[in-house]
This record gives C-alpha cells, structure tokens and sequence, in this order.
C-alpha cells in the first residue's frame, strides 16, 4: 500500500500551526503556544482522539492551554509556596494557584517555541521543535540552568510518536521535573457516547494528597473501581478524579487503554517506563474529555523528603541527556 507523507507550515484557528500527515492520520501542532500538539484525527472515519478548542472556544484554550491536546508541563503540577530546593539552592517560581499558594505547570506550554525542522521520509512526517534556555531567556530567572529541551513528533501508519530530549548545557546538575497533561476525548468516534468508553491505566498506589493537593509521603486505599481501572476497565467518568498515582508497568509497557466498546476501536497511549507516576484528571464529570497525565516526578517532589529515585526526582548532569518515547496508536476491531 502506497502513503502519502506531508509536514507543512499551515494555520489552525487563525494560529501559526505545522500540520503533518500520514495517509488517513492527521496531527496538528501549534509551534506559538507551547508546541502543544493540539489534533491527533483519523481522517477516514473522523475520529479526534485529542481535546481541540472549538471555534467559538479559542479565548478559552489561550487563557487555559493545558486542558486541551498535549500540553508540556515544566515542571509539572503543584509546587509548595511556588519553591522548592536544589543543590543547596531555593528556587521561587510565581504563585499562580491563589487557593492553594501553589506554583502550577510551569512555563513551557504557554511561551512560543522555535520550528528547528519539519519534513517527511519514506514512512514518516515529522517536526521538531525546540526551547533553547540561557541567561537571556525568560524561565532561566525561574530555573537558572542552561539547556535545550526538544521535543519531536513523528507521524506515521503506527500512529503518533512523541520523543523528549533535555540537554544539560550548564556547568552544574539539574532537576529534570517532566509531565504532560494529555487530554483524550471519550468518545473519539464518531456516533459514540461516553457511555460506551472504558478505560485501564498501569496504576499501582495512590498517594495521598492534602487540602493543597500536594502528597502527604503516604498512600490511600484503591477503591474498588480503582482496582477495575488497572485490570478490567472502567468509565473514565466513573467519579470524579483529581487523583495522583504510582506508576506500575504491566508487561513491560506504562500505558492507557481506551476502548470504544461499541466499534471496538481501542486507543492506546504508551508513555514509556520513566514516567513513574499519574495524574488523573476528569474535570469534575463535565464530561467529553479526561487526562491521563504521565509525570516523571511525584507532584512536589523536591520538597519531599522520600529517595529519589522512588519519586523521580531525577538530575540530569552538566553535558548529560535525559530523554524518552511516548507513543498513540488505533487498534481496530477486525470486524
């Protein structure tokens, strides 16, 4: 079968946008807010397996960006007081969860990101984009490091990769604090309704968390939906969740499964095994949309006084890299 491979500079709501395509897959990326990949589609049966802004919704998703397609969050979540410590130093990001005098999601999915390539291949369409921080940029008066974060999709017949490299360029180490606010819809085919949607994820415990949302160090009970979320499937609008997660690999693969049972259809997010915890997130049952947020770190973790590698808290040397692969693929029903 022969495919048509395409990554070109377009538009998407009035935004600067590069769309690629991949035969019957589309994907759309907004290179001005935050490299958020904004549209991941089927366009034979018209499927939209991310949360797009509706045309009358763009103040919405510019006001708010990270309720809607791929947000990068750096770092991701809540911070306690906007500070946490590191190698001896305090950093202060801006309080911008007045409730809770927390710092939340960082910075990087709202600034403008630089196109560092787009172009196809054989099997694929591509784009790169790239954040290059020294002392002239504006998150290095946050986080004082020096380093380039990229960030590439690929897209092609098996579906959408993601793959995340940080480069330390400074002369000390660094905190590598990583998570991305995915918000799937359910349903994502057409002519479906939320009803007809389960879902599992490779949970283990759930931490618990304060009036501030921020982890106490201990664990909660799982419900007995919880348990059905790991194993038989459940509506991911089973209640409501605002709730933080271990990661627990099953079979070698950290992910999310979300079947439409009545095509068949099945939409599997594969995050990769550095990604040790979730966040789960279904904006109180209003319905249409959920985020399973895969993070590298525990929410807060710096200020957290549990070992390192338990709650990713992970340092990334002067000239090292830290980087990982996270894919969405289809798989549909034979029948």
């Amino acid at each position: 079968m022969a495919f048509t491979y395409q990554a070109i500079e377009d538009t998407y709501q009035g935004l600067s946008a590069i769309t690629l395509r991949a035969d019957r897959y589309e994907a759309v990326v907004l290179p001005t807010v935050g490299a958020n990949l904004i549209a991941f589609r089927d366009t034979v049966t018209g499927s939209k397996f991310l949360r797009e802004p509706a045309s009358n919704k763009m103040d919405d998703f510019l006001e708010k960006p990270a309720v809607y397609g791929i947000p990068v969050l750096f770092p991701p979540n809540r911070y306690e007081d906007g500070k946490f410590p590191w190698n001896g130093v305090v950093y202060e990001f801006p309080i911008n969860e007045e409730d809770t005098n927390n710092h939340l999601h960082g910075f990087l999915h709202t600034i403008p990101w630089d196109i560092e390539e787009i172009g196809t291949t054989a099997t694929s369409s591509y784009v790169s984009l790239v954040q290059h921080v020294d002392a002239s940029h504006p998150v290095y008066s946050y986080l004082p490091h020096a380093f380039t974060f990229r960030l590439r999709y690929t897209l092609g017949e098996n579906g959408l990769l993601q793959h995340v490299s940080i480069r330390n360029n400074g002369s000390e180490p660094m905190p590598c604090l990583l998570g991305f606010h995915t918000a799937i819809n359910a349903p994502f085919e057409p002519g479906s309704e939320a009803g007809d949607c389960t879902f599992t994820l490779t949970t283990g415990r759930r931490r618990e968390l304060n009036e501030r949302m921020l982890p106490t160090g201990g664990f909660q009970p799982l419900s007995a939906e919880e348990e059905a979320m790991k194993t038989g499937g459940i509506s991911p609008f089973f209640e409501a969740m605002d709730n933080h997660y271990t990661a627990e690999p099953q079979g070698g693969r950290n992910r999310m499964v979300l079947t439409d049972k009545r095509t068949g259809t099945k939409l599997i997010y594969d995050v990769g095994t550095a990604y040790k915890h979730w966040m789960v997130w279904n904006n109180k049952l209003v319905g249409g949309f959920f985020c399973p947020e895969p993070q590298l770190n525990l929410v807060n973790a710096p200020n957290i006084d549990l070992p390192a590698d338990e709650i990713g808290l992970v340092s990334v040397a002067a000239g090292e890299i830290w980087e990982e692969t996270s894919r969405l693929y289809v798989v549909r029903s034979a029948g």
